[in-house]
């Protein structure tokens, strides 16, 4: 590996950046969205004379993903190359929203319409009475949050109660420990397993994600079957028996919603049986006493009664966890998709802090700096104090100002229906498609959407969520038809190599963040290009080269190393310990403590459930998980490219072989699955990897080749949107709600 004065790091490869192979063209880049992902993976993109891009293969010598690739990623030439793409700017023809009425205007027309609306809304009304929202594609992150800032609004904004994925975690962690915190597979390193830095993971603890599946925050799920051949041994907890439960020294399976009762529990075994690590706790954790108190209650046996799992099964894990040289929590939206997300986020991470496994090889580490920019940036520069002040939610949850610097969703839908705390009355809606994927009620956020003056709309596809709200529609490129920077593990090139929609006008989303940010606010946006604007994040992190240079040096492996804490590199004052106000990780929150919240974890039983709603047992006797993963598609992507709709056509729901018997369904069978608040059709699969009272369904379906317009199902969206199921209803500290815990019941579609 070659070094740079700054200590990045830069792979050498065998093969040049660019070269020949079977008379094709073959790049070397990195995938993050769109089509969307979690990753950035290595690619190899090849495409012919003409430079249509005719398959994707996996990079083997980046290091990231080591030459593999799910089936989304290999199937990019059919979403790339797809007839259904939006390729040029629209608008629509009648004020009536939900017709399929649109009219093909130029780039300029596009840009000139929604400057002269979106200013004439702002010095009426103020630039926080427009909202900027955006998916879950990463690189676009950072251009939709500095538009929305440069216009002047405060209000960037996530389309799910309560911030629930991802944010409750990243916040929770900030207010506790200064940091976020991330497993260590070895993906800081260039040469990666064999670093001599690194140790593998004694025990990694699988909860509330299917990372092979979801591969999720950052993390290529494939790493950890790497570990687990280097002798990783892996804990699971999660309500279905997945692949890698199967695989598991222990598989916990947690019911739906409890997993604050189980991390208190798995606390518990490890205080009272005095397997902590003393040092650790001693030099570095604040209220370890109170946390031990609050703990005590929920003995192995409690826990086993509440979580539906084997108490003494428990009692092993926590050994196996507390006895490991390192260990790893690996972590996901099961954590952020409950009501009280916070204080079970707190209860998990604490297994890890009262055990040692922090900031040392194998164990958790906090990503490096650089991640900020790909999470937006410019906050203090481009907002005032007066504009910051009217973010959305930050007056009712303090919690807000740690980590996520976003508007809070459930005020943003009440101010909406209310004009309280000032009315909404225009949105720019970025790659999400939120009325099918992400919010609750569906038909609630529609009608307090209809309501606004003006909608943006920006994606790859038409969606239900633009057929039914966008006034103007801008066509987004792909991965492969523009340039664009990775970074995280390491900082990764990707070169536009496609014409951008053949036959089309796509532009990029950083492009059109660039073009709209100078006409807003032409101070914020300095730079001519979008290659300029990466050189800049370059530059700005010390990488030594410009964007051009980094063409074919990635990726490009920043500086990392552990123990920072000890050497005062995670505090801002340069001394030891962590960016907390105890400079400890705070065990009891001081932080908490003053926002209004327990500064202890607790466990708050789900409502409506099993135990705390038993009347409604008789009319919804099963509890319906939501959400599972599934190779073919990116939450509502993909479900018009042919290839993988077929692995996966229809949306299921699995259940157990008893329950299915006891409900007098068969397997293929199609059913409604309905509580109070709605219902929404599945098609029964039987399997025996599911507990008899809980059912288990994927999420953000919707029907491409159903009819379009509002008026007649748009795409079918209403006979298939499970979050119809799922109410605007966040927790105590404004983060979580219950996507993966309700009752409901299960009947025949006819």
């Amino acid at each position: 590996m070659e070094l740079s004065e700054k200590g990045y790091e830069f792979v050498e490869h065998e093969l040049p950046f660019r070269y020949e192979e079977d008379g094709l063209h073959v790049t070397r880049g990195s995938a993050w969205t769109g089509p969307g992902c979690h990753e950035g993976c290595g690619v190899l993109m090849y495409t012919d004379d003409k430079g249509k891009l005719v398959k994707v293969e996996g990079d083997p010598e980046n290091p990231f993903n080591q030459g593999r690739l799910c089936i989304r990623c290999l199937a990019a030439q059919d979403v790339v190359n797809s007839d259904k793409r939006l390729k040029h700017p629209m608008k629509r023809v009648k004020k009536d929203r939900g017709l399929d009425k649109f009219e093909r205007i130029t780039w300029d027309e596009a840009y000139d319409l929604i400057e002269e609306r979106l200013n004439t809304i702002k010095e009426e009304y103020g630039a926080e009475s427009v909202i900027f929202t955006q998916g879950t594609g990463r690189d676009i992150a950072s251009w939709n949050t500095r538009l929305c800032w440069s216009f002047g609004s405060p209000n960037q904004v996530f389309h799910m109660s309560g911030l629930s994925c991802y944010a409750p975690r990243v916040s929770g962690c900030f207010a506790t420990t200064g940091s976020f915190w991330v497993g260590d597979y070895s993906q800081p390193f260039a040469n990666r397993y064999d670093d001599p830095h690194w140790k593998r993971p004694e025990v990694i603890l699988i909860w509330g994600n299917n990372p092979v599946v979801s591969n999720s925050d950052g993390i290529f799920g494939h790493w950890i079957i790497d570990c687990m051949k280097r002798g990783s041994k892996i804990i699971v907890c999660d309500p279905r028996t997945t692949w890698l439960a199967s695989k598991a020294a222990y598989h916990l399976p947690v019911r739906p919603g409890t997993d604050a009762a189980l991390a208190m529990g798995i606390l518990n075994v490890i205080i009272s049986e005095d397997i902590y690590d003393h040092d650790f706790v001693d030099r570095w954790c604040y209220g370890f006493d109170e946390l031990a108190d609050a703990c005590k209650e929920y003995t192995p046996q409690r826990v086993a009664e509440i979580c539906w799992i084997d108490a003494e099964d428990m009692r092993k894990a926590s050994r196996m966890i507390a006895n490991a040289e390192n260990a790893i929590l690996q972590w996901g939206v099961g954590f952020d998709m409950t009501r009280e997300a916070i204080p079970a986020s707190a209860a998990a991470f604490d297994i890890m802090s009262i055990t040692g496994n922090i900031d040392k090889p194998g164990a958790m580490i906090a990503p490096t700096s650089i991640l900020y920019y790909m999470g937006g940036w410019g906050y203090d520069e481009l907002l005032s104090e007066e504009q910051k002040a009217k973010r959305l939610g930050l007056d009712k949850y303090a919690l807000l100002r740690f980590g996520v610097m976003a508007g809070h969703t459930d005020t943003m839908i009440e101010a909406m229906e209310t004009g309280k705390p000032y009315p909404i009355k225009a949105a720019w809606i970025e790659t999400t498609n939120f009325l099918a994927c992400t919010a609750p009620d569906p038909k609630r956020t529609l009608a307090a959407y209809q309501e606004l003056d003006f909608i943006v709309g920006v994606d790859l596809f038409m969606t239900p969520t633009l057929m039914a709200l966008a006034d103007v529609i801008l066509p987004a490129a792909t991965y492969p038809e523009r340039s664009g920077i990775r970074v995280g593990d390491g900082c990764q090139r990707g070169e536009a190599i496609v014409k951008a929609c053949d036959a089309g006008d796509c532009r990029s989303d950083q492009q059109i963040s660039l073009e709209m940010g100078k006409r807003f606010n032409p101070e914020a946006w300095p730079w001519d290009s979008v290659e300029e604007m990466y050189s800049f994040i370059l530059e700005d992190n010390g990488v030594g080269m410009d964007f051009a240079e980094l063409e074919e040096r990635s990726p490009v492996y920043l500086p990392f190393e552990y123990d920072r804490y000890e050497k005062g590199k995670l505090r801002a004052d340069g001394k030891p310990g962590f960016n907390t106000q105890t400079g400890r990780i705070e065990l009891w929150s001081t932080y908490f403590q003053k926002a209004g919240l327990s500064p202890l974890p607790y466990f708050e039983e789900p409502v409506p459930g099993p135990t705390s709603t038993p009347e409604l047992l008789e009319e919804y006797p099963l509890v319906l998980t939501t959400g599972a993963r599934q190779w073919a598609s990116f939450h509502s992507e993909h479900r018009q490219i042919p290839s993988l709709r077929a692995v996966h056509p229809d949306p299921v729901l699995q259940i157990n072989p008893k329950t299915a018997a006891k409900h007098g369904v068969r397997n293929g069978q199609w059913v409604w699955v309905e509580n109070q608040r709605g219902r929404a059709l599945r098609k029964i699969e039987i399997t025996p990897t599911l507990p008899e009272r809980i059912v288990s369904t994927d999420h953000a379906w919707w029907l491409p080749e159903a009819a379009p317009e509002l008026e007649d199902g748009l795409y079918g969206l209403w006979d298939m949107a499970i979050n119809q199921l799922i109410p605007w209803e966040c927790g105590k500290s404004g983060f979580g709600c219950n996507y993966k815990t309700m009752l409901c019941k299960i009947y025949p579609a006819n």
